[in-house]
C-alpha cells in the first residue's frame, strides 16, 4: 500500500523504501497498461493495483487511517492544545532533571528559528496527522473505480473525506499553513510541496467536509467508533465558526438538533467513557477509540497526566490496577489554580472533572496535586488502558448553537442551549454578557479535552491570555507546582505565538519551509 512520505529523522531507511516500491509500483503499472498479456503483479502480492478492489480491502484501509489518531491524542495533542493554554501546566519534579520538550510546550518557551522547531511533540503530531492524510488520499483515488456495494462505498468514502478534513483541520489551526497533498505521495519531490494558506486549506476542509456530510450515515445506522452524518456536520460547523460564517453553522449545527440522534447523558460524569463500557454513548459524535489489552490498541494518557514521583502504591490508588509500577519523570497536564477558579459554586463539573492525590516524594508543599480526573477508570494493566477520548459531544454541539446565535445577535435563541448545558452542570442562567457566559462556559465544559488554546487563538485573546497567565507563574511559581526555592527558567513565556512552527525535520527536505 502506497504511504505518505514522512519526512522526517525516521526518514532515511523505511521511507526511502516506502519511496522505491511505490515508484516501481507506479512503473510497472505503466508497463502492464501497454501490454494487456504481462503480467507484473501476482494474484497474492501486497500491492495498490492488487490491493485495492474490494469492500474488504477499502475497510481495511479505512480502518488503518484512523489508527495514527490514537498516537496523536494519547500524547502530543494534549500537550499542544491543553498545557499550552492556561487551563494545565508542567510539574516539575527537581530530582528528575529537564524534559524540554513538554516544559518549553507548557511555558510557551519553545525554541525556533526561520519558523522552524526541533520539540518531538510538534514533529509527532505533524507526522501523524499527514500520515491520516497519506492513507485517506489513497482511499479516495482509488475507490471510485472499484466495483462493490454503492452504500457501503460511500460510506468508506465518507469516514475518509471526514479524516482528511480533520485532519487538515487540525493542522491548519495548529501551524497556519501547511503543505496540501491531495494525492498519493510517489516520490522525494512530490512530497515537497509549497505551503498553502490558510485560505486554501479551508477552502478543501469544507469542500471534503460537505463531501462527507452527504455520504456518511446517521449515528444509528453507522458502525460504532466510525464517523457519521453528525460527526462531518459537526466538523463543518466547526470549521465555519473558527471562520466566523456564524449562518452557515447555525443552520448545521440546527440539522444535528433537530436529528434526535444525539442527548446528553443525565450526569455529566457519564458523557466519558469507561475502560470498558460507556463507550459511543448518546453523548458521544465522535471519540477516538481505544481498548485495553496487548493488541496496541490501547492508550495511556491518564499516566501521562499524572505528577511526579508516584511510588507504586499512589499510582495503584489512582488507577486500580493489581501490578502498580512506580512513576517518575515530570508531570504534564496538571489543573492550573486558574481552571479550578474558574468553577461556578455548585458546579457539579468541578468534582466530575478535578480530584486531588497525593505524591509523598514529591518536592512540591505537601505533594497533593490536583490531576484530571474526567480519565480516571480503573483498569487491569499497568500503563494500558482502553478509556476512549472525546473530540466531539453533544453539549459542544449546544454551546456551538448557542455561540452562533449570539453572534447574530439572537440572544434569546441562544440562552435555552446554553442552559441546557448549565443546568446538567447544577447551575441557574448565567449573569453578565452572554457572550463572555458562553465562552467561559465552553471552558469549564470541556475542560481536559483539547479546545482551550484553540478557543483562545479562534477568539482573538490567546496573546494576552497567555502573557497574563505567565506572569502569574513568574510572580507565583509555588502556586503553579514549583518547589519552595525554585525559579521559573528565564525563558519562559518568551515565544508567545498563535501558531506553532514547523518541525525541523521535515524542514530539512522541504525547502518551502
Amino acid at each position: 500500500m502506497s504511504k505518505h512520505i514522512s519526512i522526517s529523522t525516521n526518514y532515511k531507511t523505511e521511507n526511502m523504501k516506502k519511496i522505491f516500491y511505490c515508484i516501481v509500483a507506479s512503473m510497472t503499472f505503466l508497463v502492464t497498461s501497454c501490454d494487456d498479456e504481462l503480467t507484473i503483479f501476482p494474484e497474492d502480492s501486497l500491492s495498490v493495483p492488487t490491493f485495492f478492489k474490494t469492500q474488504e480491502d477499502f475497510t481495511q484501509a479505512v480502518n488503518g487511517a484512523y489508527v495514527p489518531l490514537r498516537g496523536i491524542n494519547n500524547q502530543a495533542k494534549p500537550y499542544l492544545a491543553e498545557m499550552h493554554s492556561d487551563n494545565t501546566y508542567f510539574a516539575r519534579n527537581t530530582a528528575f532533571g529537564a524534559t524540554d520538550n513538554q516544559e518549553d510546550i507548557a511555558d510557551h518557551s519553545i525554541p525556533s528559528d526561520g519558523g522552524i522547531t526541533a520539540n518531538t511533540h510538534v514533529e509527532s503530531i505533524y507526522r501523524e496527522y499527514y500520515q491520516v492524510v497519506a492513507r485517506t488520499n489513497q482511499i479516495l483515488t482509488t475507490i471510485d473505480e472499484a466495483e462493490f456495494d454503492e452504500k457501503e462505498k460511500a460510506n468508506l468514502k465518507g469516514q475518509a473525506l471526514f479524516l482528511r478534513a480533520y485532519s487538515y483541520f487540525e493542522l491548519t489551526q495548529l501551524f497556519g499553513s501547511v503543505p496540501m497533498h491531495l494525492e498519493p505521495v510517489l516520490d522525494r519531490d512530490g512530497a515537497a510541496l509549497p505551503l498553502s494558506s490558510e485560505d486554501e486549506l479551508y477552502t478543501q476542509i469544507i469542500e471534503d467536509a460537505r463531501a462527507a456530510a452527504g455520504l456518511l450515515p446517521l449515528k444509528s445506522e453507522q458502525e460504532q467508533g466510525r464517523v457519521t452524518l453528525g460527526a462531518a456536520q459537526t466538523l463543518l460547523a466547526n470549521v465555519y465558526i473558527v471562520r466566523e460564517q456564524w449562518g452557515e453553522a447555525e443552520t448545521l449545527l440546527k440539522e444535528v438538533v433537530a436529528s434526535n440522534e444525539y442527548m446528553l447523558m443525565p450526569n455529566y460524569e457519564d458523557a466519558f467513557s469507561g475502560n470498558s463500557e460507556n463507550k459511543n454513548n448518546m453523548e458521544s459524535i465522535f471519540e477516538i477509540q481505544y481498548r485495553e489489552g496487548a493488541e496496541g490498541l490501547n492508550g495511556s494518557f491518564l499516566y501521562n497526566f499524572l505528577p511526579r514521583p508516584l511510588n507504586a502504591e499512589e499510582v495503584g490508588l489512582i488507577t486500580g490496577t493489581s501490578n502498580p509500577q512506580p512513576l517518575n519523570g515530570e508531570g504534564n497536564n496538571i489543573p492550573t489554580p486558574d481552571i479550578i477558579e474558574a468553577y461556578e459554586d455548585g458546579d457539579l463539573r468541578e468534582e466530575a472533572s478535578i480530584m486531588y492525590v497525593t505524591a509523598s516524594e514529591s518536592f512540591w508543599e505537601d505533594g497533593v496535586y490536583p490531576i484530571i480526573k474526567k480519565y480516571v477508570e480503573p483498569h487491569a494493566l499497568n500503563g494500558n488502558h482502553g478509556m476512549n477520548w472525546p473530540i466531539y459531544r453533544y453539549s459542544e454541539v449546544l454551546l456551538f448553537l448557542a455561540e452562533t446565535l449570539e453572534e447574530q445577535g439572537k440572544s434569546g435563541e441562544a440562552l435555552p442551549y446554553l442552559n441546557q448545558v448549565r443546568t446538567r452542570a447544577g447551575l441557574g442562567e448565567p449573569t453578565g454578557d452572554l457572550g463572555e457566559a458562553i465562552f467561559n462556559e465552553r471552558r469549564v465544559e470541556l475542560a481536559f479535552e483539547n479546545k482551550r488554546w484553540f478557543d483562545l487563538v479562534r477568539t482573538g485573546r490567546a496573546i494576552d491570555v497567555i502573557t497574563a497567565h505567565g506572569n502569574n507563574i513568574k510572580a507565583n511559581p509555588i502556586d503553579y507546582y514549583y518547589p519552595a526555592g525554585v525559579e521559573p527558567r528565564g525563558n519562559v513565556f518568551t515565544n508567545i505565538s498563535e501558531r506553532y512552527a514547523l518541525p525541523a525535520s521535515e524542514s530539512s527536505l522541504n525547502p518551502n519551509f
